[in-house]
C-alpha cells in the first residue's frame, strides 16, 4: 500500500515516524523564503517533530504579506514561453470532480510556464491571469524534458490538494490522486544518464486551497525544490541521449 501521510512529515515520508534531519528542514525552510520572500522560521526544536495533522509541528512556518501588491501574481506559472521549463496546459473540470481527469479527452483553455512546483497549502482565488478566472474545478498538466548527468536511484516527494501523479517517461513513480488535503507521498526510480521525459497531472477540486510542491533528492544529496534549470541537457546536441528508468520504487508501509 503506498504510503500517504499529512504534509507536517514532508520533505521525507518515507518512514511511518518522520526522521527528518535538522539541515533538511532548514533547507527546505530556505528554498520556502527564496520562493515567497516572507518566510519566518518561529520555532524550531526538533524534538517536537512528530505525524500530526498540523504543518511541520514543531516548526512554524508563517507566511505573510506586508502589503497586498506582496501578493503574487502567478501561483501555478506565468504565460510567458519558457521552453526549457515545465509547460502546463490549463483544463475546465465539471463541478463534483473527485478524480484525476483522462487529459487526452479534454481540450486545454490555455497554457502556464514554470521551472519549479513551489506551490505551498494557501488559499486560491485569483484563477490564472490573462488565461481563465477559474479557481476551482480545474486541472493542469505539467510536460518537460529532464536531462540525468549522474545515475542513480532517484527520490522525489509530491505535496499535493487535491490530487496529482509524478510520471517520469510515461511510468508512475507517485500517484497522489484523490481528494484530499494538503498530503505528501514519494517514490524513487533508478535513472540512467540522458534525456527523460517528466510529467505532472495535478486538479483542484472545491474552493479554496491549493498545493502543488514537487522535491527531489539525488543519489547522496538532501532533499531541494525540483526545479528545470538543474537538469538542463548539454549545449551539444551530439552529447544527448535517451536516458532509461528502472528499479521504481513507490513509498510502502
Amino acid at each position: 500500500m503506498i504510503s500517504a501521510i499529512p504534509v507536517s512529515g514532508w520533505p521525507d515520508p518515507q518512514v511511518r515516524r518522520p526522521r527528518i534531519r535538522t539541515r533538511e528542514v532548514v533547507a527546505f525552510a530556505a528554498a520556502k523564503f527564496l520562493h515567497s520572500g516572507t518566510l519566518r522560521v518561529r520555532t524550531v526544536d526538533m524534538r517536537l517533530l512528530r505525524l500530526s495533522s498540523a504543518w511541520l509541528t514543531g516548526v512554524v512556518l508563517t507566511l505573510s504579506s506586508s502589503s497586498a501588491q506582496d501578493k503574487p501574481e502567478y501561483i501555478f506559472g506565468t504565460t510567458v514561453v519558457d521552453t526549457s521549463g515545465l509547460q502546463g496546459r490549463v483544463y475546465h473540470l465539471k463541478p463534483g470532480t473527485h478524480a484525476l481527469p483522462k487529459f487526452e479527452q479534454l481540450r486545454p483553455v490555455g497554457s502556464i510556464y514554470t521551472t519549479s512546483l513551489n506551490v505551498w497549502p494557501q488559499n486560491f482565488d485569483q484563477g490564472f491571469p490573462n488565461i481563465s478566472d477559474r479557481f476551482e474545478w480545474f486541472a493542469i498538466e505539467y510536460t518537460g524534458r529532464i536531462w540525468i548527468e549522474t545515475s542513480g536511484h532517484y527520490r522525489f516527494s509530491l505535496l499535493a490538494d487535491d490530487g496529482a501523479k509524478l510520471y517520469l517517461n510515461n511510468q508512475v513513480v507517485i500517484d497522489n490522486g484523490g481528494a484530499h488535503g494538503s498530503y505528501a507521498i514519494s517514490g524513487s526510480a533508478t535513472l540512467t544518464r540522458g534525456v527523460h521525459e517528466i510529467k505532472v497531472e495535478y486538479y483542484q477540486g472545491p474552493r479554496f486551497t491549493v498545493a502543488l510542491v514537487l522535491a527531489v533528492s539525488p543519489p547522496g544529496e538532501p532533499w531541494r525544490i525540483f526545479n528545470m534549470n538543474d537538469f538542463k541537457p548539454p549545449n551539444d546536441p551530439d552529447q544527448l541521449q535517451k536516458g532509461e528508468i528502472s528499479d521504481i520504487r513507490p513509498t510502502t508501509q
